[in-house]
């Protein structure tokens, strides 16, 4: 009984003598041999086999019950383990990354670039200007289909989830593993918007963590609605659109307020690839795309099948060419001039209204795309440029160039380069001030002013002229000599005082239009004539508002400053009447209206320019090329008249025909500053004053009549009879001035004019040798009228 008392105690193992091992029962080679089995004596190990024999008859029960149950019970284990671990990894990593970023009390919303909306006369967006290219709205404000559009396809449960989503993220990494490759985002439109706000576009897990952060945040300080505003007035839709309303604007060419469902679901479908989905780059992905964005709204419930069917019957939407239009060189032309009315850089969103007319840019662009496209390659003319203005100086359309997408330089405003013969109404009102009138007679005689020598075309004279055929034949003799007896000094003086603002040379040839001048500056001179002899002060902003409506500025042009007197801005109409009646500028001529104008043609036909007006409005147009390069005899009667008329009709499509300022008629209060003709009263109608001639004859051969007081304004309706009479009794072709040969090379030219360059200017003239035809006059036979 005592030994197995003692074979039921647990034996501990001990290192001390051997009266320790005689009260354990276990002698030294009995625990070498395993416990004495191979001994075979004593009772104390028979107790113990039975223990062993149960135990080995056990085992094979416990394989069976562990096989599968216990790879589970293992599986489910060691999950639990990875996912402690796991979740204590990620606890560690966004303490790590979180502890990078700046304090949260710091955190704060970038305010959004401001944006520039840019509006016609009538308050139509004509660009946006800044970096998001729009501006900003509020939920209510654009249309619903847009955010139903954005939540179906990016964010289904932007509603419900905390600014994360584990079942979106769950959901997109077992869909891209399945597939091999990034098919679907997990990131809400709270994380785009975190990471648009605050982040960069690089890929890591720190920017991730970060992203996530920022989200809850986010989540926690505003409202889904106000979360889902900013992000939809920040989110990039390509080509330079930032917000939806910037896309919308520049897709459509309309605001996000009047998007239709199907638009929607296009700009919805452009934020997951803005450059490959754009309809402006493949309109066929683009609209595939919004088919599955209608899809998806169908599923979440915003739209029915019948939503469906009536969006994807519309045709697919066309973008128009990025940034293309004439308007952006009005849109440049603005940022220029918007931080000198503002009093420094542009900080907020604003409103800027303009002086531009949409119709009437529209109408400009296509006159010069419709010459440039049918004539411009045949005479070598690449470029062209319009400016119009109405009385007050107001620019009602501008186009800057052929075409703004393939080049953004303004020719209109910023180019400057010489005006030629459209320069010489400055040097005939400083002649006038200075008490010639129209009447005055000067010789049309080749002349030497020093070593200059400005000659008319092929050295073809007429002699005795008066000024008013002088100008509406474009004679340089006569002009330069004006600009000789009043000085150069006053022209600049009257040049500048009607708005030229360009460095102008006080020397001789300024009569012929040497000196270099925009053709927005020349063009509003011009406007002086047109409205009575006030300054025209060219505009083009009226206005600037923020978008609380605080005014910034306000233009004021009400009361501009008298700069010519009227009898003078009476004669100089009268003149340019002429020319377009009678002389260079026949081709401007326009059905039912009075105008006046001047072309313009420099050296070697490098310029060609024509510039007129009627009692509506001042157009100036220039054609020419870039490089400099000379055209095809290219005159200013010619391309740049042509396209002055299809414009101004246009622009006077509707409007009642009233007289230019002055009615065309000659006012002559006093005696010439000289006389050097004959005076007999015999030409009474202002077409023979103007031509110089009557039934035939030279103008030399008729007297010069002299009109001493302001005659009474003809009607509109009985001038235009005389010009209507005159179109169907003359060749269309443009006539030869009075005096010049039959035989001229350019009468045959279907865009000629009289309007000749003159030859070498500046250079010394032709040797006496080569000038036979007539004498030679010195400056002060011409005076004495000799």
């Amino acid at each position: 009984m005592a030994g197995k008392s003692r074979s039921g105690q647990r034996i501990e193992p001990s290192f001390s003598g051997g009266s320790q091992r005689s009260d354990d029962g276990f002698s030294a080679g009995e625990r070498i041999a395993g416990g004495g089995r191979s001994s075979g004596r004593g009772e104390d190990p028979l107790p113990d086999k039975p223990r062993r024999s149960k135990s080995r008859r056990k085992q094979p029960r416990r394989e069976r019950g562990g096989g599968f149950f216990g790879f589970v019970r293992s599986v489910i284990y060691w999950g639990l383990v990875l996912c402690i671990w796991a979740g204590i990894g990620a606890a560690g990593l966004v303490v790590y990354y979180g502890s990078r970023m700046p304090n949260a009390s710091t955190w704060a919303i970038p305010d959004r670039p401001p944006n520039v909306k840019i509006a016609d006369v009538d308050g139509t967006v004509i660009a946006n200007r800044g970096a998001t290219g729009g501006e900003a709205l509020t939920l209510k404000d654009m249309s619903p289909y847009i955010p139903e559009a954005i939540i179906a396809i990016e964010d289904h449960r932007f509603y419900s989830h905390f600014g994360f989503d584990p079942i979106g993220l769950g959901r997109a990494v077992v869909t891209n593993v399945l597939t091999g490759h990034a098919v679907q985002g997990g990131s809400t439109l709270t994380q785009q918007l975190a990471k648009n706000l605050f982040l960069s576009p690089e890929r890591t897990l720190e920017r991730k963590v970060q992203e996530v952060l920022l989200a809850v945040w986010l989540e926690h300080k505003y409202t889904k609605d106000q979360i889902l505003t900013m992000y939809l007035n920040r989110v990039y839709f390509g080509a330079n659109a930032y917000g939806v309303e910037a896309a919308a604007q520049r897709y459509f060419n309309k605001s996000a307020r009047d998007v239709n469902l199907g638009e929607a679901a296009m700009l919805a479908g452009l934020v997951k690839a803005p450059s490959k989905l754009s309809p402006a780059r493949d309109p066929a992905a683009a609209e595939a795309r919004a088919q599955l964005v209608l899809q998806a709204m169908r599923d979440q419930g915003f739209i029915s099948e019948a939503d469906i069917k009536t969006a994807m019957s519309q045709p697919p939407t066309r973008a128009k060419s990025y940034w293309s239009g004439a308007q952006n060189y009005v849109a440049d032309m603005v940022m220029d001039q918007l931080p000198g009315l503002i009093g420094g850089d542009v900080k907020e969103d604003l409103t800027v209204d303009t002086t531009i007319d949409t119709s009437l840019e529209q109408k400009a662009e296509q006159a010069l795309s419709d010459v440039l496209s049918k004539d411009g390659k045949k005479l070598n003319a690449s470029q062209a440029s319009l400016v119009s203005v109405d009385a007050t100086g107001a620019i009602r359309a501008l186009v800057g160039g052929r075409d703004y997408a393939q080049s953004q330089f303004n020719r209109a405003v910023t180019a400057k380069r010489q005006p030629g013969s459209a320069f010489k109404p400055f040097v005939y009102t400083a002649a006038l001030e200075m008490g010639l009138t129209p009447n005055s007679i000067r010789n049309d005689v080749p002349v030497k002013i020093g070593n200059w020598a400005p000659e008319n075309y092929e050295q073809k004279y007429s002699g005795p002229v008066t000024l008013a055929t002088a100008v509406a034949h474009s004679l340089n003799t006569v002009a330069a000599q004006l600009a000789t007896e009043v000085g150069p000094e006053q022209v600049v003086k009257v040049a500048h005082r009607l708005g030229i603002e360009s460095d102008l040379q006080a020397n001789a040839s300024i009569a012929l239009g040497t000196s270099e001048v925009s053709l927005l500056e020349l063009t509003s001179a011009y406007a002086s004539f047109m409205n009575g002899g006030y300054k025209a002060t060219p505009h083009v902003i009226t206005r600037v508002t923020t978008a609380s409506g605080k005014v910034l500025y306000q233009a004021n042009f009400d009361n501009p400053p008298r700069v010519l007197n009227p009898d003078v801005v009476t004669n100089m109409n009268a003149m340019m009447t002429g020319v377009i009646n009678f002389g260079t500028g026949k081709a401007a001529r326009i059905p039912g209206w009075q105008a006046a104008g001047k072309t313009g043609t420099t050296q070697s036909f490098r310029d060609a320019l024509f510039v007129g007006f009627t009692s509506h409005l001042t157009t100036g147009v220039w054609f020419g090329n870039d490089d400099g390069k000379s055209m095809k005899k290219v005159t200013g009667g010619g391309l740049p008249a042509k396209a002055w008329k299809e414009f101004m009709i246009a622009a006077h499509k509707g409007l009642t025909p009233t007289p230019i300022f002055g009615g065309g008629q000659i006012v002559d209060n006093g005696v010439p500053m000289a006389e050097a003709g004959p005076n007999i009263d015999q030409q009474t109608t202002i077409g023979a004053i103007i031509s110089g001639s009557d039934d035939g004859q030279d103008a030399q051969q008729q007297g010069q009549p002299m009109i001493r007081q302001r005659p009474a304004q003809q009607s509109i309706q009985r001038q235009q009879q005389s010009v209507d009479q005159a179109l169907a009794n003359d060749d269309p072709e443009d006539l030869p001035p009075v005096g010049l040969a039959d035989d001229n090379p350019y009468s045959s030219d279907r865009y000629y004019d009289d309007d000749i360059p003159p030859g070498d200017i500046g250079d010394p003239g032709p040797t006496p040798a080569t000038v036979r035809r007539h004498h030679r006059s010195s400056l002060l036979d011409i005076i004495l009228g000799q």
